[in-house]
């Protein structure tokens, strides 16, 4: 499904009508970790299927609603739940919000995720800055920038190079810091989903140089740098590597670990926003 400027900026239209302040800043929660909207001051809370043409999340631990409000002063679009390729959307489908956020004039985008470790140091309940990431969905032909390219939106070839902003990495590690949080750091690989990795999956991706995996996040950062959209992601370590095969990995136990990595992200983000 080819989505048009026509479209995205109806989309943009339609939200724009129901908020009063232009929103600086756009942050999509990953699964387990809608509790972050909570704190929004202030806020304007549109459901998805309120929305026109805006895909509606249908997994478990996404709210599935934009709460628009403000975070640290800082004036926010808040994703309290993401959609996944896994779903049966298409990739220009599930990137289509944060076109809009860049139509409604965000200058930069927070992505979070629930992620499984591959790297064996990291243990449940870990935060992770995501330095840099793999895009095995892109590389077997799933690329959300694939057909006519928008160019009043980026160029047709974006630079990948810098995908998570440096400035806003070094923010992060300096708020780690300062709270006394500690942060890992690496390098997050994008897959389709929806089956867990397998062993073999998972000591390959390690090979290969990845310390975290998820279904979600790397189609919204390569059309966020797209448009020139700065970003910065942090992943929620939400269950040990399973390398040997031992271990059984469930939704349910993603779910969990979302609730000791809530505070956490919380805290990080705050920190972030009160800086910018």
């Amino acid at each position: 499904m080819q989505i048009t400027l026509e479209t995205i900026d109806r989309v943009a239209g339609a939200i724009r009508s129901k908020i009063k302040d232009q929103p600086r800043l756009g942050l999509i929660l990953g699964t387990g970790l809608g509790n972050l909207a909570e704190s929004v001051e202030e806020p304007v809370i549109l459901p998805y299927a309120e929305i026109p043409e805006w895909p509606v999340s249908t997994v478990m631990g996404h709210a599935g609603r934009l709460v628009i409000g403000r975070l640290e002063g800082q004036p926010v679009l808040v994703m309290q739940g993401r959609i996944h390729y896994y779903e049966g959307y298409s990739m220009q489908q599930v990137t289509l919000p944060v076109r809009v956020m860049q139509r409604l004039g965000i200058e930069i985008l927070i992505v979070t995720n629930a992620a499984g470790a591959i790297n064996p140091d990291f243990t449940p309940g870990d935060v992770m800055l995501i330095t840099d990431n793999l895009n095995f969905s892109a590389m077997a032909g799933l690329n959300p920038l694939i057909g006519p390219n928008l160019d009043e939106l980026g160029p047709r070839f974006p630079d990948m190079s810098q995908s998570y902003d440096r400035r806003l990495c070094e923010l992060a590690r300096q708020a780690a810091r300062q709270a006394d949080l500690p942060l890992r750091e690496g390098v997050y690989v994008g897959l389709s989903g929806p089956s867990f990795e397998s062993p073999a999956d998972l000591r390959f991706l390690r090979l290969a140089g990845a310390d975290a995996v998820g279904m979600s996040t790397v189609p919204e950062v390569i059309v966020a740098r797209h448009g020139g959209t700065r970003v910065l992601g942090f992943s929620g370590i939400s269950n040990k590597a399973n390398l040997d095969g031992n271990t059984v990995t469930s939704h349910e136990e993603v779910l969990e670990a979302g609730r000791i990595l809530v505070p956490k992200l919380e805290t990080l983000i705050r920190a972030v926003l009160r800086v910018l």
